[in-house]
């Protein structure tokens, strides 16, 4: 596969790619290092290091971003590395953080937690009046969350229970019902990891230490696939102007010396244009 970009990022553990139209900028995220990246227009990248781990990066209706932390929700102004506390669902349970998260086209914000030891982590939702409503539980590492473009759809991986969930959506009431597997995968293909839909209704998905993103047709059925030269891919979100590039966030977090040695390229961000294009990323409402 050739990359149209790769930078050379060599994150620990990239995750959660997020296109800004409002500057023309990529975000993402470097985990385990605390860190935010930034691509400017230009092509230059800022980081910030944060003083605690930010999982996901939604934006905000009336500027800068709505965050998940290892702390629980928070705003962040884009500029420094302030972060303004909003709610924490989860405080005080030990081992658990939040993970991936996403803005719906409602403007709430649904982010899960994870806890790798057991399956007691939950899918949550913010509202834009900043209301905290569990959503799902019994969840192991939560991750890729997406609505179909008629938003009667939302997907949700479970990392560690090998599958990916759709769910009937109701966007007036932010709810959801109907839960049923999308999507089981079996462990030797690597774990379900981050997901975007594109404008077409496909799911594209990341699998980690699978090292591929496939793209799948609302039926389930694996439509193409996306090799990558690393391991472990861990996020895929459309960005640029047009919508039509694809992002892959990956990582590097506990691979060997022998393993780095084979990829060379681990932990960096990549960039194609797979000939659809992604839909419009929404904005938190609070």
């Amino acid at each position: 596969m050739d990359f149209e970009l790769t930078i050379d990022c060599h994150n620990d553990l990239g995750e959660g790619p997020l296109w800004d139209p409002r500057e023309n900028a990529l975000y993402w995220l470097d985990i385990n290092k605390a860190r935010i990246q930034r691509r400017n227009a230009g092509g230059e990248v800022q980081v910030f290091d944060m003083p605690f781990k930010v999982t996901a990066l939604g934006l905000r209706q009336s500027g800068g971003f709505i965050a998940a932390t290892e702390r629980g929700f928070h705003f962040w102004d884009g500029k420094g590395t302030a972060l303004k506390f909003i709610a924490h669902p989860e405080e005080g349970k030990s081992g658990a953080r939040f993970n991936d998260g996403k803005v719906d086209r409602g403007g709430r914000f649904w982010a899960g937690t994870m806890d790798p030891r057991s399956a007691t982590s939950a899918l949550y939702r913010l509202d834009p009046d900043y209301t905290v409503t569990q959503m799902d539980k019994g969840i192991t590492i939560s991750n890729g969350l997406g609505w179909s473009p008629d938003n009667h759809r939302m997907y949700y991986a479970d990392t560690l229970h090998h599958v990916v969930y759709a769910y009937n959506f109701n966007a007036r009431k932010g709810s959801l019902s109907g839960r049923r597997v999308f999507l089981q995968v079996p462990p030797e293909e690597g774990l379900p990891d981050g997901l975007t839909v594109d404008n077409q209704g496909y799911i594209w998905v990341a699998f980690y230490d699978g090292w591929r993103v496939t793209r799948y047709a609302p039926n389930g059925k694996a439509d193409r696939q996306i090799d990558l030269p690393v391991a472990r891919p861990t996020c895929p979100a459309f960005g640029g102007p047009a919508l039509n590039e694809l992002y892959i966030t990956t990582a590097i977090d506990g691979m060997s010396n022998k393993e780095l040695a084979k990829q060379p390229q681990a932990g960096n961000l990549f960039m194609l244009k797979p000939g659809v294009k992604g839909l419009p990323e929404p904005v938190f409402l609070g």
